[in-house]
């Protein structure tokens, strides 16, 4: 027979979801209403206006998308892209690999601009790539790329794509409510996110934002997008001002409650103490790492705060490792995307995650995990070491 399911709380250091704040899930428990009723209307202007403190921006299309990050990539390139255009993509991770087959499934060109991964994008590839390409439609890269890490110059690139009349589509999922995503200072013309990282919301919504540049390629294409859903022409009538909204889709109305919720926490808090907490989480972070002598993949000035790349000792069995940390401790964290598979562990200090005692909790139920494993392990170094970073 069939029962009601009831999850264990889990401790979620992995590269997303992240820890959801007990007040976000609280808000989604609140009564559903219509994604027409009055109530909800005035909550939708309020998001909005939420969203662009988060984003930085005065941008007049800034919305949260009905479905998780991937919508949020897939409209951008479905709504600013069509076939034949060309666009430079950048691939340094797994998820610019996923912007190239958004681009070829549309029927556009997609221009590769390739880098290590656990390396930033290099502005200058970027630079000969539009030099080469002068017809390019748009400048596709990932801000902070999960798949390894690493960070990149979002405020270069995009002046590189503006100065080359191209527009700049910006993958901000991790970053965003982590560190600076400054739409509006970058002049950014498109850039999406997801409510279950840095803003500890759950996982189904996709923050984004579309500049007035964006918005008027979006309105003028040559003919409708390929997709109906994600159509922002229509999600405008939707999303816009005022009481008289056009009918597109049920909205999900108590996801959104938590979003709103998350958003006010985020409001309190101030972005740029949330911004300098992911820092100070990470810097206790790392020093514990570095305590145990293991070592980052990511070079430390290019490093993501949230989102921090573990190099695994040869002698390591990785899986056995994160098997132990979830059974011990309630503790997930993740394993390497792609080519880094078996040779990483992906830690996430995002959002309500980061805080001082899921650090110790990770430092100390790595070194039990690491000492099973046969390693040599000074008990209790790491946690000092991260303890001595915050002061504590």
């Amino acid at each position: 027979m069939n029962t009601s399911v009831y999850p264990q709380s889990r401790h979620l250091m992995g590269p997303g979801p992240s820890d959801v704040h007990p007040r976000v899930l609280a808000a989604m428990a609140n009564p559903t209403v219509s994604h027409l009723d009055p109530e909800f209307i005035l909550m939708m202007d309020n998001l909005k206006d939420m969203l662009r403190y988060a984003f930085q921006t005065e941008n007049e299309l800034t919305i949260p998308l009905s479905g998780p990050a991937s919508v949020g990539m897939e409209s951008c390139f479905v709504n600013l892209i069509e076939p034949d255009d060309k666009v430079i993509v950048c691939q340094n991770g797994a998820f610019g690999g996923r912007m190239r087959e958004n681009v070829e499934r549309i029927g556009a060109k997609a221009v590769m601009v390739t880098d290590d991964w656990g390396c930033p994008v290099d502005p200058q590839k970027v630079s000969d790539a539009l030099s080469c390409n002068p017809d390019t439609k748009a400048v596709a890269f990932v801000h902070a790329e999960t798949s390894t890490g690493v960070q990149s110059d979002a405020a270069t690139i995009c002046a590189i794509a503006r100065q080359n009349n191209a527009l700049s589509i910006v993958d901000c999922v991790t970053s965003l409510a982590g560190s600076p995503v400054l739409t509006d200072k970058w002049e950014a013309d498109a850039i999406y996110s997801g409510s279950q990282k840095c803003l500890s919301c759950t996982p189904g919504i996709s923050p984004l934002t579309l500049s007035p540049r964006a918005v008027d390629v979006l309105r003028n294409r040559k003919k409708k997008g390929q997709s109906w859903f994600m159509d922002l022409n229509l999600l405008m009538d939707y999303w816009g001002e005022g009481s008289s909204r056009s009918y597109h889709h049920t909205a999900p109305i108590n996801s959104l409650y938590g979003l709103h919720e998350s958003l006010t926490l985020l409001q309190e808090e101030g972005i740029e103490n949330a911004w300098q907490r992911h820092s100070s989480m990470h810097l206790a972070l790392r020093h514990g790492i570095e305590a145990l002598d293991l070592s980052f993949l990511v070079a430390e000035n290019d490093r993501l705060p949230q989102l921090n790349t573990i190099c695994i000792p040869d002698s390591v069995n990785e899986a056995d490792v994160r098997s132990y940390l979830l059974s011990k401790y309630n503790l997930e964290v993740g394993a390497g995307l792609g080519i880094l598979d078996g040779k990483v562990w992906r830690i996430g200090v995002m959002g309500q995650s980061a805080k001082k005692e899921n650090i110790i909790l990770f430092l100390s139920g790595l070194e039990d995990a690491l000492e099973k494993q046969g390693l040599r392990i000074k008990k209790g170094e790491s946690v000092y070491a991260a303890q001595r970073a915050l002061g504590s």
